[in-house]
């Protein structure tokens, strides 16, 4: 007999109140504490009895990508991993320009920071409704997507190296209706390029 998996929340990796004042700690403690806890709790539900139960999370994400029937427990375990990986690619005093072989790679593949920031700016700005805007690696360059709702580019063989959640949540509390300045705040002063710079070298 297989063991079945219990999915947890993840802790958030620093306090609640580190990425102020571009996020506040009322915002993290609302979207990790209730959003991201709920997709981990309904996933849990879900799962519980069927083939998932035993698998990891990004084997349920992409076997379940795509598939009508089971759009609830993509949703939830997508979202789960989403959250996961956003929360990583936030740090205190981040921000700005990368350094080091991700710094080469974006300006090899956009021509420049200013014109990457540009990009992952716009993609996450005019995501139409809730989603993401993400930095990934494919075919041996880096790109700029935006995926809508819970979808992940891994499970179109992109490896995220960077995201941003644009869903209402993740910034209504801070910024109301201004999304674009959330996602100003964040590229400048929050990105974690030493996680990025590690999601690269494992592409």
């Amino acid at each position: 007999m297989v063991a079945s998996t219990v999915f947890s929340l993840p802790p958030l990796p620093y306090p609640e109140n580190a990425l102020e004042p571009v996020m506040s700690a009322n915002t993290l403690s609302f979207h990790h504490g209730k959003h991201h806890k709920t997709y981990v709790e309904n996933l849990n539900k879900l799962i519980k009895g069927t083939d998932f139960e035993a698998a990891s999370l990004e084997s349920i994400v992409n076997d379940t990508a795509g598939k009508a029937d089971k759009t609830q427990i993509f949703n939830n375990a997508a979202q789960s991993w989403n959250h996961t990986f956003f929360w990583n690619c936030l740090k205190r005093g981040g921000g700005g320009k990368p350094t080091g072989t991700i710094a080469q790679k974006i300006d090899a593949d956009f021509g420049g920071y200013d014109n990457f920031k540009k990009e992952f700016a716009n993609a996450c700005v005019t995501q139409f409704g809730s989603g993401w805007g993400w930095l990934v690696a494919g075919d041996g360059k880096l790109k700029v997507v935006k995926t809508s709702n819970a979808e992940v580019p891994f499970t179109k063989g992109q490896k995220p190296l960077l995201t941003i959640d644009v869903w209402e949540h993740a910034y209504y509390l801070d910024y109301q209706n201004r999304r674009a300045d959330y996602v100003e705040a964040v590229i400048d002063k929050l990105l974690n390029w030493g996680f990025a710079e590690e999601n690269l070298s494992k592409a």
